[in-house]
């Protein structure tokens, strides 16, 4: 009896400090159990008090009253299938007639609070099956991405979700995309983890970074083409738009509209092209677009107006080719001067990391997401990489990249630096790699070490 004692307590005290420790592990060991045992006990009475049951149908309280029964009570949703996952549960359930996915998701929160979950989120699969993904600790507080990822072609894997569920980068559903942040947001690891997620992938990245290249061009091993000034970037703008158009020539040449060829191999973008004609596609990323957009002269104001005019351009024209823009900032609004909600508008994808004001919020969600903008300006200052992330649709959803420090990200993209495409129009935009030569520190006054 003494030894059964110890060992309980023992468990117990395993299990709290597990808890306290190490959510991830007390979820796999005790949390899982737990919280399965408690979802079903609880389930039909938390229903019932979350208002989601319907009354019983004519047929049951006639039969009831035939066999003089007693009357059945209202009816809840039924569980379709519960599934467990290593961040939480995951229960499909199947609406009763008359309920709505609507009054579920408006429910998630005193569902969270009864079942005793860190959170709640509903999303409707189809008419009448709705699922619930529960949560059963913070994974946003220690971001562990799963060892196995749905990673296809231009589709990477670049943060976790606070449903436990993996949020992707997927160019060819979304081709281009917004990401905003202040300083010390998060921003830059988000940007990391975007490229150490490409360097793998048969694709050119080309990079415009106008902070003297200090976060784009120690990854420059991966990268076809590289501007550190808004001179050069223009120039490598404008030839991102000749190749786009030679492209276009060759989809035109390839396309074969004749009566004997099936519909389905009519090109109409580069992966309508066969795998051996078919260009490599192009991700841009530009680090800060405020610097492209900002003039202080006449002949600065012109430069401007080819950059804004060859991203709109590519915005629009540029997924057929291919051609996918990343474009962040920490403001993205009309005080950068004409043309930016233009470009602005064929962002589809939108990021917001934390934000000094609610307007930069509106920039990024106001159009598509309003609810998101609330969120966006409630991201705390001591959480860096937590961000909001939308699209057009209208959804919304929180999430956070894993901390890939700088040194990590150059090591990927020097272990792929083989994969690094030849694109003749961008050669000149080639990074040049010479013999490393003794680093010398800059001219900068220091302030007098304390005595």
């Amino acid at each position: 009896m003494a030894w059964c004692t110890v060992v309980l307590v023992m468990v117990v005290v395993s299990a709290v400090l597990l808890r306290w420790r190490r959510p991830a592990w007390y979820w796999l060991t005790f949390g899982v159990a737990l919280a399965s045992v408690r979802v079903l006990v609880r389930y039909a009475s938390v229903m019932d008090a979350c208002g989601l049951t319907v009354p019983p149908s004519r047929w049951r309280l006639a039969l009831a009253r035939m066999a003089n029964r007693p009357i059945p009570g209202p009816r809840a949703p039924r569980i379709a299938r519960i599934g467990l996952t290593r961040t939480g549960l995951v229960l499909r359930l199947k609406l009763r007639p008359g309920q709505d996915a609507f009054d579920v998701a408006a429910s998630c929160d005193r569902l969270r609070h009864s079942f005793a979950m860190y959170g709640v989120t509903s999303r409707e699969l189809h008419s009448g099956v709705v699922e619930l993904r529960m949560t059963g600790y913070d994974v946003l507080k220690r971001v562990q991405m799963p060892a196995r990822t749905d990673t296809r072609p231009m589709r990477v894997p670049v943060a976790l979700r606070e449903d436990g569920a993996v949020h992707y980068r997927d160019y060819r559903a979304v081709p281009h995309a917004l990401t905003l942040g202040a300083t010390e947001s998060g921003k830059s690891v988000y940007q990391r983890n975007l490229v150490a997620g490409l360097a793998p992938l048969d694709v050119a990245l080309v990079g415009i970074d106008c902070k003297g290249g200090v976060e784009l061009f120690p990854l420059a091993r991966r990268f076809t083409a590289l501007a550190d000034t808004p001179d050069t970037a223009a120039a490598l703008l404008d030839a991102l738009v000749a190749h786009m158009a030679d492209v276009y020539q060759l989809i035109r040449a390839q396309q074969r509209i004749t009566v004997d060829v099936p519909d389905a191999e009519i090109a109409a973008d580069i992966w309508d092209l066969p795998a051996d004609l078919r260009p490599i596609p192009v991700v841009v990323l530009v680090d800060e677009v405020a610097e492209l957009a900002l003039f202080a002269s006449k002949a600065e104001e012109k430069r401007r107006d080819q950059i804004i005019t060859a991203l709109v351009r590519l915005a629009q024209l540029g997924r057929a080719a291919g051609i996918y823009l990343e474009i962040c900032g920490q403001r993205f609004g009309s005080e950068l001067g004409k043309g930016i909600t233009m470009l602005r508008a064929q962002l589809t994808g939108r990021t917001a990391h934390r934000v000094n004001d609610e307007s930069s919020a509106n920039m990024a969600f106001g159009d598509i997401a309003p609810d998101a903008v609330l969120a966006a300006i409630q991201i705390p200052t001591d959480a860096p990489g937590i961000a909001i992330t939308g699209d057009s649709t209208g959804g919304w959803a929180r999430i956070r990249a894993p901390h890939t420090t700088l040194r990590q990200a150059v090591n990927i993209c020097n272990r792929h630096a083989d994969r690094t495409p030849d694109l003749p129009t961008l050669a000149p935009f080639r990074p040049r790699f010479g013999p490393l030569a003794p680093v010398t520190a800059p001219a900068v006054e220091t302030a007098p070490a304390a005595a």
